[in-house]
């Protein structure tokens, strides 16, 4: 009788050993199922930006074209946002495009890093963010689908004005599945382009260094740069010269270049550039309202409104 009294006490406690390690089973997941989840888990969707101490002022020109011809502003619509999120200056799109909707060869300027910065420091940019968009659909439909794939190449780079040099370049392609051709193609366009701008903004912003002049403030008798747009008659051309060089707090006015609706003059001021900015605006050419776009850097950007 004893000896059965035993045996049971011994399968008793056997069972309670497996009944606690069932348990613990249960409520523990297997350490391998932890290593499977964390390596599934994705990386971060983009690169923590650190900004420089003096933002540069950046012109976007993208040329992008949608099913192979039609225009279109997918890729740059996303730059200028991105920019716009991290606060960094932009030069007025609007001139940009108004200028080159009537001279498409500035466009052809941008073709090589010099034609970029020559066309970014007429509008006053330190960096230019210029590249190329192409969306097309595949010739045939996916089998018994209405499906169509559709592909995108985005290539951007980003070029100081000031020496030509590259900063930082991107090129991305993407394939996506749609139904018609409008919305697939502006599908694709976003996905390279999304890819594309979150390596080069950071890269550029990284490898942005101002020039002793872009990060110094500007005093009595200091260098600037006077960038009008809006000027599509001589008149008016001659009505802003004439009013620069009548200005006492002004010398050694210069007109560097007329082109597009934009003139360009460099002066050297005994006054701060807002202050010039501000006496120009109270006190306009004949003829004229002027506008400030921007103001930074050595450089004033205007707009001129015949009233």
């Amino acid at each position: 009788m004893k000896k059965e009294l035993i045996k049971r006490g011994q399968l008793a406690g056997c069972a309670g050993v497996c009944l606690f390690f069932m348990l613990a089973g249960c409520a523990a997941p297997p350490q391998q199922s932890q290593r499977g989840y964390h390596q599934s888990r994705p990386a971060p969707a983009a690169r923590r930006i650190k900004l420089p101490d003096v933002l540069p002022r950046v012109m976007v020109i993208i040329d992008e074209q949608s099913l192979g011809t039609i225009a279109t502003s997918e890729v740059e619509s996303m730059a200028l946002r991105k920019l716009l999120e991290l606060n960094i200056p932009l030069v007025d799109q609007d001139m940009v495009r108004a200028n080159i909707a009537r001279g498409q060869q500035m466009l052809q300027m941008a073709g090589d890093n010099r034609g970029a910065a020559a066309l970014g420091a007429r509008f006053g940019a330190d960096l230019v963010l210029v590249g190329e968009a192409v969306a097309k659909p595949s010739a045939r439909r996916i089998a018994d689908t209405n499906l169509r794939s559709y592909q995108a190449v985005v290539t951007l780079r980003a070029v100081r004005t000031d020496n030509a040099a590259a900063l930082a370049a991107a090129s991305e392609d993407s394939t996506q599945v749609g139904i018609e051709d409008v919305s697939g193609s502006a599908k694709v366009l976003r996905t390279a382009a999304e890819m594309a701008l979150d390596k080069v903004i950071p890269d550029m912003l990284a490898r942005w260094t101002p020039s002793a002049e872009q990060g110094a403030v500007v005093t009595a008798g200091r260098q600037l740069d006077l960038t009008i747009g809006g000027v599509d008659q001589i008149w008016m051309v001659r009505a802003i010269r004439e009013t620069l060089r009548a200005r006492t707090d002004l010398s050694n006015v210069t007109q560097r270049g007329y082109s597009a609706g934009m003139v360009e003059f460099s002066v050297e001021a005994a006054v701060p550039a807002e202050e010039l900015a501000e006496e120009l605006v109270l006190s306009p050419p004949e003829g004229l309202r002027m506008q400030v776009l921007d103001i930074g850097g050595g450089r004033i950007q205007m707009r001129a409104v015949a009233q």
